[in-house]
């Protein structure tokens, strides 16, 4: 039993009501559906007061984009980028393609084929997320996709130089200066300027995530995201200070980001709670993280590390950081999270930005059933056959045309008796 130290307000905050967001997405759909980039025109114009002749950024102005950045942010982006890189490559080393005769001349075999298109949807609007990019488009490009498509929004009605150059940097074909609904619509269904891509991938705000729903089975989705989570648990050696500082760090995404703390440690909850309250008057992201912490945020007190872990599975949180004693536990213990942080020396932060796994992951309890973004989910997994011996293809005849006929499945079985005939020279009995 859990002893609550500090539970949510129960506030709801100022976010959409579901309902009118989907049924504005649909409306947004529809619309680009019928009138392509008219529409897309309009919607950019009115949602974001951008109406550019051209939403795609020509080579020549990447280049100079690219150019004008300090080298600094150059060799920050290359360095997280590499780490991305890397970790995308081992991923799809393990992905190995098999092949296997099970019975005499039966070949069953697995490969695994890069998507033709995939779409990358970069947030901004108030704040460039450079590292967006790194995830959703360095990771397709690491999986073979040939064709990367990158939106992402103005900021300010300005161009966001730095995230088109991490765009440029993880390998981004086109690159559009294109934000919301009408985005990934475009991308989705294609437009006279923009054709269309196979998947979808990368977070956005509520609309963005609504229309990755509702374009679902057009094309494929990464997942549906919802705001960033953090749950950490932590023993008696946790120090409170920076617990207090990483559950603030995820709770500066947006006010609506839930930030839990497990312990078995009353006073590293008391403590913690002490530490927020100091540190969120001066914290510049403020107008966020307090809201988020103030109706979001819990401290759960339980009687031992067991209790903690099976407490934090019950929310199956997004990211799930351990500050125990002997954080690798959590390995055995714990099974429904997007990414697991383990020990003092990492962070949830490192994760979204420069440690090199995938910071697009499974929110609202979704990690009890998918992982996050990663290289298989650009890759088709597909299966071939082949039976060269005739006798193995008049023995799976036989059995075909029997099960198909326990089925009463007439066609199919008469497709095993051909099989089965001709290897006995003869034909079958219906012919």
């Amino acid at each position: 039993m859990a002893h609550v130290l500090k539970a949510p307000s129960g506030a709801t905050g100022a976010g959409p009501d579901r309902e009118a967001v989907r049924e504005r997405v649909a409306s947004v759909i529809a619309d680009i559906r019928s009138r392509g980039d008219s529409a897309v025109r309009e919607y950019s114009a009115k949602f974001d007061q951008w109406n550019p002749d051209s939403f795609r950024v020509d080579p020549d102005e990447i280049e100079r984009i690219v150019a004008r950045q300090p080298q600094q942010l150059i060799d920050d982006i290359e360095f997280a980028q590499r780490q991305v890189r890397q970790f995308a490559q081992r991923q799809l080393d393990s992905l190995g393609e098999i092949e296997v005769e099970t019975l005499p001349g039966v070949h069953l075999g697995q490969k695994h084929i890069p998507l033709s298109a995939a779409g990358a949807y970069v947030p901004g609007g108030r704040y460039p997320l450079l590292a967006s990019a790194h995830m959703t488009i360095l990771t397709a490009k690491a999986a073979g996709v040939p064709r990367v498509v990158a939106c992402t929004p103005p900021i300010q009605e300005s161009i966001p130089e730095s995230t088109v150059t991490a765009m440029h940097l993880a390998g981004a074909d086109e690159i559009y200066l294109l934000g919301g609904v009408q985005a990934v619509v475009a991308q989705a269904l294609g437009t006279e300027t923009m054709a269309p891509v196979d998947m979808l991938a990368g977070p956005g705000n509520a609309y963005v995530a609504e229309a990755k729903r509702q374009l679902f089975g057009e094309v494929g989705v990464d997942l549906i995201a919802g705001p960033t989570e953090i749950l950490i648990v932590a023993d008696e050696h946790a120090d409170p200070f920076t617990v207090a500082v990483d559950l603030l760090s995820q709770a500066e995404h947006g006010p609506d980001s839930p930030a839990v703390l497990v312990t078995d440690s009353e006073a590293v909850g008391r403590a913690t709670l002490e530490h927020i309250e100091r540190l969120l008057p001066d914290m510049p992201t403020r107008d966020f993280a307090e809201q988020s912490w103030r109706e979001h945020g819990e401290v759960q007190v339980v009687s031992d590390l067991e209790s903690a872990y099976a407490l934090a599975d019950s929310y199956a949180s997004e990211h799930v950081q351990i500050l125990t004693q002997e954080p690798r536990v959590a390995l055995d213990r714990m099974r429904n999270y997007g990414a697991l942080f383990l020990g003092e020396g990492t962070c949830v932060s490192y994760g979204d930005k420069v440690i090199g796994t995938n910071h697009v992951l499974p929110t609202g309890g979704a990690a009890r059933y998918t992982g996050g973004l990663w290289v298989g989910k650009y890759l088709k997994t597909v299966t071939y056959q082949e039976v060269t011996d005739s006798e193995s293809s008049a023995r799976l005849g036989e059995v075909c045309g029997r099960a198909s006929r326990a089925e009463h499945f007439e066609g199919h079985a008469r497709s095993g008796d051909v099989r089965a005939a001709k290897h006995a020279g003869t034909r079958p009995d219906w012919a």
